[in-house]
């Protein structure tokens, strides 16, 4: 990336930051585009960027000036000393039509993800995840994508992209790399049962609130899996996150929105991480600002903390175990890594005519996945996976 990409951007002014403690903040970890100093990219490992566009948010406008709110808080906050090298690349600007703006996030975030930086996206609306979804495309492999929403963004208006259809963009891009889309935390009094079909005959997933409350620990898997995460500040409950048109009674936690966040941090696979949909005019006290800021927290915390344990490594590092269902006719092969005690799934390719060569791809599980296996019973994972290989 040539130093030129610094003007699409507008630096960031950061005033000096203390706490109560007197200790680090991040704001003396990160290395910040100011107008008299541009950072270097070489060797980073994370770059942030705000997004000052909330044109296509309908009545939620009010996103556009999230990223300077959001930054306030996220710049008081201690890091842990195994953080590596992160930088801001400021504000970009908007363009002069919604599609200029669409057009110069893809690019930026293509860039960022061909050096192996990870862009922290603070928008801005959410509808900007097809660019992010499109910056993919560079790598040219399957991409599996997780939201995080309280409605399914499918539907309206399929000629005009806003936050509450962009979804339809994502999964009829062309060309078609999508290997796997799931939303965690949906309402079903706000679902559209004709999407959740939809989605069903794509073997695609949507999750309930309830769901996700219930087992945060079984969603660890789900974003394992994950190149891109984007979360709409809407599916956190209004008590925890007011700054949003559409804050409800129920939603997420914050404490959930920050595990999940770190579940998402921790892929091996991640490439990009986005927040959107916080508008600062509708908080109260900044504490959405400031959840905002944490869930940014944790979502570095944990790319921080990542193992590297995807089962491409040593084999000598992984428990191997092979369970037999004979009901199916099929074994169901586990990886168990010692680096971290997660697991895997073999799922093989479906054999084509004439080629006899087995190919397996590796699905990422839990150890409540085994223990269905050793019942006797096929795990959902392993099923929808096998069905999307096909």
């Amino acid at each position: 990336m040539t130093d030129g990409i610094y003007d699409l951007f507008e630096s960031v002014h950061t005033p000096h930051y203390t706490n109560a403690e007197g200790s680090q903040r991040i704001a003396d970890r990160i290395d910040v585009h100011r107008f008299d100093h541009r950072p270097e990219l070489e060797g980073v490992r994370v770059a942030l960027f705000g997004i000052l566009d909330g044109r296509r948010s309908g009545d939620n406008e009010g996103c556009a000036d999230a990223p300077q709110a959001i930054r306030e808080c996220l710049y008081r906050l201690t890091p842990h000393g195994s953080w590596q090298a992160t930088v801001d690349l400021g504000d970009l600007r908007p363009g002069l039509t919604e599609e200029d703006t669409a057009a110069a996030v893809e690019s930026v975030a293509s860039e960022l993800i061909q050096m192996g930086i990870i862009p922290l996206v603070i928008g801005g609306g959410q509808d900007l995840t097809v660019s992010l979804y499109k910056a993919l495309e560079i790598l040219g492999q399957p991409a599996q994508v997780v939201t995080l929403d309280a409605r399914l963004d499918f539907g309206a208006d399929p000629e005009h992209v806003t936050s509450l259809n962009f979804m339809n963009d994502v999964i009829l891009h062309e060309p078609n790399f999508l290997f796997n889309y799931t939303n965690l935390g949906h309402q079903g009094y706000l679902t559209d049962p004709d999407t959740l079909e939809l989605l069903e005959k794509m073997q695609f997933e949507a999750l309930r609130l309830g769901t996700v409350q219930g087992n945060i620990e079984e969603m660890e898997p789900i974003l394992r899996d994950a190149d891109l995460v984007s979360i709409d500040c809407g599916v956190i409950r209004a008590s925890d996150h007011p700054a949003h048109a559409h804050a409800g009674p129920n939603g997420l936690s914050a404490a959930s929105a920050c595990q999940l966040a770190r579940y998402a941090g921790m892929s091996d696979r991640l490439k990009v991480f986005g927040i959107f949909e916080h508008n600062r005019s509708l908080d109260n006290r900044d504490h959405g600002s400031q959840l905002a800021g944490q869930i940014l927290w944790h979502a570095l915390d944990g790319i921080f903390a990542q193992k590297a344990d995807y089962p491409k490594c040593s084999v000598e590092e992984y428990t191997r175990y092979v369970v037999d269902l004979a009901e199916v006719d099929q074994a169901v092969i586990f990886h168990k890594s010692g680096r971290s005690d997660r697991w895997w799934m073999e799922v093989p390719y479906p054999l084509k005519k004439g080629n006899q060569m087995q190919r397996s791809h590796f699905v990422s599980c839990s150890y409540r996945d085994y223990e269905s296996a050793s019942k006797g019973e096929m795990p959902d994972r392993w099923w929808n996976t096998f069905q999307r290989l096909g």
